[in-house]
């Protein structure tokens, strides 16, 4: 009997580790079934920054003041706010949304610019506006004119676009700013840099050297000019500079379209200003942090942060995101040692 009731015992922990196993194993496969279904597509998430500032008032008011002045100063807010509603029942306030765009040599926040584009010109109205809070160097040239033409999208709409530039704007990053109707600078901001530059290694004859040959075959005259690992001709050096000159005048001419009170000629050498110089030379409109921006429009505007966060793999749920963050750490790397770009 002894022997029956510790093989039962056995055999019910067996069966619930079983079961247990069987469920959540049929739990990742519904979950990944309905990943499936869902797609990989994210979606938009919205803060409201007056919320937010009005906390942080509160917080510092409750251990500056006393006690009565704190309730009086709080009692003087909620009057004032119910007046202010009040006024503004009829009418329409203005909604000021913010984005940030943090871009690297192939502006892969792209990526997500143009979805939060989107979901806000569902609702923007002519008297809103959007500010874009910019920081990139530059990069890939189609990469940034993908990233400009996003922001093309907004002035075809007719909603004043205010760029606020606090660290960089340069190369590509500048060919950003230039589309805003007002660029914003902090004093000693990064600003200009409108050139472009293209470099690459050539091993042809470290292989010659250890007796390897390399055979590279083309159909068209210029579908091959320099290349790393070719012997490269003269022929194949002027037809790449007079590609790179060719995307210069691109470059010039944009900006130029954009902001038409630049004497383009004198800040097309590919140098870079800092905000205060950039503002004598009408790189930007104004010398201006973007949180003093935010703060003097909340008495006045609805604020709304706006970003699009992208849903995670079944992997990251399961709580293995840290190959996966290696990994973008690496390609990050990678295409910051990449020096073809503006």
């Amino acid at each position: 009997m002894e022997f029956l009731l510790e093989y039962g015992l056995f055999l019910a922990k067996s069966i619930t580790v079983v079961v247990a196993f069987v469920v959540i194993v049929s739990a990742i496969a519904v979950a990944s079934q309905r990943n499936k279904k869902e797609g990989t597509d994210g979606h938009i998430e919205v803060t409201t920054l007056n919320h937010r500032y009005e906390d942080w008032e509160d917080l510092l008011k409750f251990e500056i003041l006393d006690e009565d002045s704190f309730k009086k100063e709080r009692k003087a807010k909620k009057k004032q706010l119910k007046a202010d509603a009040k006024k503004n029942a009829d009418q329409h306030r203005k909604r000021l949304y913010v984005l940030d765009f943090d871009g690297d040599v192939s502006a892969s926040d792209v990526e997500f610019l143009r979805h939060e584009i989107s979901a806000i010109l569902t609702v923007a109205r002519p008297e809103d506006e959007i500010l874009l809070r910019l920081e990139s160097p530059g990069g890939m040239v189609h990469s940034y004119g993908l990233a400009a033409s996003q922001l093309q999208r907004i002035r075809a709409h007719g909603i004043p676009l205010t760029i606020a530039i606090d660290r960089v704007a340069a190369s590509g990053g500048y060919m950003m700013a230039c589309i805003g109707n007002r660029i914003m600078s902090a004093p000693f901001a990064v600003i200009g840099s409108i050139g472009v530059v293209a470099q690459l290694p050539n091993f042809n004859r470290l292989l010659k050297k250890h007796d390897v040959d390399i055979e590279l075959h083309t159909a068209g005259a210029h579908k091959r000019t320099l290349t790393m690992v070719g012997e490269n001709t003269e022929e194949g050096r002027k037809k790449f500079i007079e590609e790179l000159e060719e995307t210069h005048i691109l470059f010039k001419e944009f900006v130029s379209e954009n902001r038409p009170q630049l004497e383009i000629e004198n800040i097309a050498t590919g140098e870079v200003w800092y905000g205060s110089k950039a503002l004598e030379v009408k790189l930007v409109d104004e010398i201006r942090t973007s949180d003093d921006y935010l703060l003097s429009q909340r008495a006045d505007s609805d604020i709304y942060a706006v970003s699009y966060r992208q849903k995670r793999s079944l992997s990251e749920r399961l709580g293995f995101a840290a190959e996966g963050a290696i990994n973008r750490t690496l390609s990050s790397l990678l295409a910051k040692l990449s020096q073809n770009r503006f």
